[in-house]
């Protein structure tokens, strides 16, 4: 949602002879370049536990970040005020910080975009603003989630079914000049159900996301989530433990994205390029995977979780091309990394909150769908497994090395699924991975979860990806 600009100057009290008073202060010590981050946000959130609600509850966030760059050097300093003394006072907290003797960088835009944000190119309008809606109002549509899962299979013993949304203002200024603003919505909706049978209990949860407004509450997504909550049950009553050791490994269309994320996309982002501390490191225009390939982080998918009109630096969302048939072609970059690499940023620049100097994070990372038809992949392995759900991976960017655990799956056997497979681990190098995918098929799906990654700070992101068969892999069983 993008407003007026008076709406956000009035909210956060300032105007541009107060924002230009703001920057010469950051940069009284000798910074090169200084950015203003301010933020409003209001959070929301509310738990039914088996028909009940158990917590609930609103509350805003509040505040400004400023951050001076001098050389290598950053200060950043925040104040939980927009009072003109306490944002002085941060202003020159950052700038003390940041007082450096080296080279002196530009961080700041070549030719700055003094153009105003398109309300009419938002990516993410609301229809019904959350910020309008009562949290009473939102108990119904748990209550409906609730009652279909339990519908759904007798065996559900337990329903947990939360909402949460948050709705973030945004006003961006530096020294180039630039003015930006936003309004960001966020609504999530989770559930977890536990099943029993014959003395046993399975557990499985599943999440939608999307940046739109209360709009999303739909008898319809009550339905998907639902039928997504219970699918595939009957397999994880029946999984195995299969035997370990290095086979082709198909993986499913959508949440398998993740590895994609947390195995690669780490190391495309340009901190750790910049640093030294990525495989990838000296290997931009290089091929690193077969013909074909193309790997993409988005900033631009309307409604989607990872998607932003602008980053945290004020500068347009855009989707880049991280790998172009098989070339690394673009890390990922905030103003920092583009400046030392001589390049434009990509729009990855994101924090936290504004209690976060913004570093180059992931959007919607996703492989882009290739030609092969997902059948013919798994017909193709003749002893392997399918995996399509991840969780808790553990990689090290510096060699690319990564363990996942397997949530579901299945043995491929003679070109057939069979046993469905539980407690594995499918351990590789991304790098290696990326090299060995013989096959990419034309299903390529951008998984709609909750999905949030944990790089020094927290970012809501998406990953998607279509089936895949990576011609060897090492899975951790019996």
């Amino acid at each position: 949602m993008i407003y007026s600009k008076d709406y956000y100057l009035g909210l956060f009290n300032v105007d541009f002879p107060s924002l230009d008073r703001l920057v010469q202060t950051g940069l009284s010590q000798g910074g090169s370049y200084c950015d203003l981050f301010f933020e409003n946000t209001t959070y929301g959130s509310l738990l039914l536990r088996d028909g009940a609600v158990t917590s609930g509850g609103s509350h805003i966030d509040f505040g400004v970040g400023i951050r001076v760059l001098c050389g290598e050097k950053t200060g950043y300093a925040y104040s939980e005020s927009t009072a003109s003394q306490d944002m002085l006072a941060c202003a020159r907290s950052a700038a003390q910080i940041a007082d450096s003797s080296s080279p002196v960088s530009v961080y700041g835009t070549p030719n700055p975009s003094r153009g105003e944000p398109n309300p009419l190119a938002d990516r993410y309008p609301m229809q019904m603003p959350w910020r309008e809606c009562s949290m009473k109002g939102f108990l119904p549509f748990l209550t409906l989630l609730e009652t279909k899962v339990r519908a759904k299979d007798p065996r559900v013993v337990k329903v947990m079914a939360s909402l949460a949304f948050q709705v973030t203002d945004v006003l961006m200024y530096n020294s180039s000049r630039e003015l930006k603003w936003d309004t960001r919505p966020m609504g999530s909706v989770s559930v977890t159900a536990v099943f029993s049978q014959s003395g046993k209990t399975e557990n499985k949860s599943t999440s939608r996301s999307f940046r739109t407004g209360a709009e999303m509450l739909t008898e319809a997504l009550a339905e998907e989530i639902s039928a997504d909550v219970v699918s595939g049950i009957d397999a994880r009553f029946e999984a195995i433990r299969p035997k370990g050791g290095k086979m082709p490994v198909v993986m499913g269309a959508g949440a398998s994205g993740i590895l994609l994320h947390e195995a690669m996309g780490h190391s495309f982002e340009a901190d750790f390029n910049r640093k030294g501390t990525s495989i990838f490191a000296d290997k931009m225009g290089l091929r690193i995977c077969p013909k074909g390939i193309n790997i993409i982080d988005d900033g631009t998918l309307p409604g989607n979780r990872g998607s932003l009109n602008f980053d945290d630096e004020g500068v347009p969302g855009q989707k880049t091309y991280m790998v172009e048939d098989g070339v690394l072609t673009s890390y990922l970059h905030d103003r920092i990394s583009a400046a030392h690499y001589g390049v434009k940023p990509t729009g990855n620049g994101r924090r936290e909150s504004f209690r976060y100097a913004p570093i180059p994070r992931m959007r919607a990372t996703y492989m882009e769908s290739g030609s092969a038809k997902a059948p013919d992949l798994i017909a193709s392995v003749q002893k392997g497994i399918f995996v399509d759900e991840f969780s808790n991976g553990q990689v090290k960017i510096g060699e690319g090395d990564f363990t996942f655990f397997v949530k579901s799956g299945f043995l491929i056997e003679d070109g057939r699924l069979t046993a469905p497979v539980k407690d594995i681990n499918i351990i590789g190098n991304g790098p290696q991975a990326l090299a060995d995918m013989v096959g990419v098929a034309d299903d390529l799906k951008i998984d709609p979860g909750a999905w949030t990654c944990g790089k020094e700070q927290s970012a809501p992101v998406s990953c998607g990806i279509p089936t895949v068969l990576i011609k060897e892999l090492t899975v951790g069983g019996e």
